[in-house]
């Protein structure tokens, strides 16, 4: 679903609410949004509603929206949107994903958003587990300057992320770098730009098939 829901009249924007509700498990989030505080002004969570959003801008004063998800056509999107636009805050549109490594240009993307970036901000996906996870942890590396194997972290069950699963990779990608650290060092950016290979890492990625059941089939992800 990429095109963005039309919610100009009244009955499609109780169709928005809806489907943000129940097709995109909004009323699961609505009790729990996996919120948690990055440290220097940045947060991280599941998709929020806009409720929520006011909210965190009420409470920590947010300036901008990372939304990991991209253009997407679930109602969650175009009332985000909305909603930041009534309030004053930035929405950026970054698609990322959570079953392939990321490529080299969506890591130097999400470096050069973090450099210009409005603070307070969050970043969010859909459940706040796995992209959302790879995020935080490239926000902790390229602007806290945390060492890789401490924002690793960020990819954790707490937040329902499952690293037996197809999921997984994105912990793969970050571990091959600590590995070849460990031999000579390397700085993070420079072994990206050098010696990563996305399609290599992902051919060398192995997964456990029933944890990948369990995310894939049960909890729905995308």
């Amino acid at each position: 679903m990429s095109d963005e829901m039309d919610i100009s009249r009244p009955v499609m924007r109780v169709r928005a609410w809806f489907d943000m509700q129940l097709v995109d498990h909004g009323c699961i989030r609505a009790v729990y949004n996996n919120f948690y505080d990055l440290g220097g002004g940045m947060f991280r969570s599941s998709q929020p509603s806009p409720a929520q959003i006011r909210k965190y801008q009420q409470r920590y004063g947010l300036r901008s929206i990372i939304n990991l998800r991209g253009v997407h056509g679930y109602g969650s999107y175009a009332l985000e949107k909305e909603a930041c636009a009534q309030l004053g805050i930035a929405l950026h549109d970054v698609k990322l994903y959570s079953r392939t490594p990321p490529e080299v240009e969506e890591v130097h993307a999400m470096k050069d958003l973090f450099e210009r970036l409005e603070f307070p901000a969050l970043l969010h996906c859909k459940s706040g587990a796995d992209r959302a996870g790879l995020g935080a942890a490239l926000y902790r590396i390229l602007h806290l300057g945390h060492r890789v194997e401490d924002a690793m972290a960020e990819l954790d069950w707490k937040y329902g992320h499952f690293k037996q699963a197809r999921t997984g990779v994105l912990d793969f990608f970050f571990a091959s770098y600590v590995a070849r650290n460990a031999q000579s060092p390397i700085g993070f950016m420079e072994w990206v730009d050098t010696e990563y290979n996305r399609l290599e890492m992902e051919s060398r990625f192995r997964e456990e098939g029933w944890a990948s059941l369990i995310v894939d089939k049960v909890l729905h992800r995308e």
